[in-house]
């Protein structure tokens, strides 16, 4: 299975110019959910459909990194496309996709970063479009920098989420735990959307990836009957 983040990954990494080394790298990982391959998670991928759509603009190499959470996004979400961000250039199809008239494009970022009339609070679709989320998937610091230095988004409404949850996501450290990390954010969106089921297959996917992942680094085997395996189970899977 391909989707949007594995392509950009593999655009990424033909054109570099020397190996991406990943902590851990020395453990042999499923290609697939980039989980050691002895805790591999594949076969708890849920099969949900959304109406909503997901656009990641990526600092250069999350899309390299084991632990993105980008990926896990794009796993659930049919509709999830993905750019490289660059300085001084846009890339043409991310210009393209935020002009496509069956979109309605919203940046979520803290309002507190976006003057006062661009921010909302809502998912207000325009009747005949989907909500198009778009999230700056990168360090907190370079998601910053991401915002303010990329023009072709000044024109949309910034979704600033008004979230009283703390981040659950234990595969980088932070020193906020109300930091959400990507899939987290997406997860909100989806709901707010009205996207209840996909929000619930994203977070739930999440916590197994989580747990696999913790689990191959600590030689710990997840338990395929406790509640998170058994809610994706419930899901179907594809």
């Amino acid at each position: 299975m391909s989707h949007a983040v594995v392509r950009l990954r593999d655009a990424r990494l033909a054109r570099s110019a020397k190996p991406f080394i990943a902590r851990g790298s020395r453990t042999p990982r499923c290609a697939r959910c980039r989980v050691a391959a002895s805790h591999c998670l594949c076969d708890w991928l849920p099969a949900v459909t959304t109406n909503s759509a997901v656009c990641l603009i990526m600092h250069d190499i999350e899309p390299l990194k084991p632990s993105n959470t980008g990926w896990l996004i794009a796993d659930i979400v049919a509709d999830t496309y993905a750019f490289t961000w660059q300085r001084t250039t846009v890339e043409p199809g991310l210009l393209e996709l935020l002009a496509d008239s069956r979109y309605q494009p919203v940046v979520v970022f803290p309002g507190e970063y976006a003057v006062p009339d661009r921010v909302v609070s809502e998912v207000k679709a325009a009747p005949g479009k989907r909500p198009l989320f778009i999230l700056l998937d990168a360090t907190w610091t370079e998601a910053r920098k991401m915002f303010r230095k990329s023009p072709y988004l000044n024109h949309l409404p910034v979704l600033s989420l008004q979230a009283e949850v703390l981040s659950r996501y234990r595969l980088r450290r932070s020193t906020r735990s109300e930091h959400l990390c990507t899939a987290e954010v997406a997860a909100l969106c989806l709901g707010l959307a009205g996207d209840e089921q996909g929000a619930a297959a994203l977070d739930t996917w999440l916590d197994a990836f989580t747990d696999h992942y913790l689990g191959a680094k600590h030689h710990r085997t997840p338990d395929p009957d406790d509640e998170t395996h058994k809610a994706l189970a419930a899901m179907g899977q594809r």
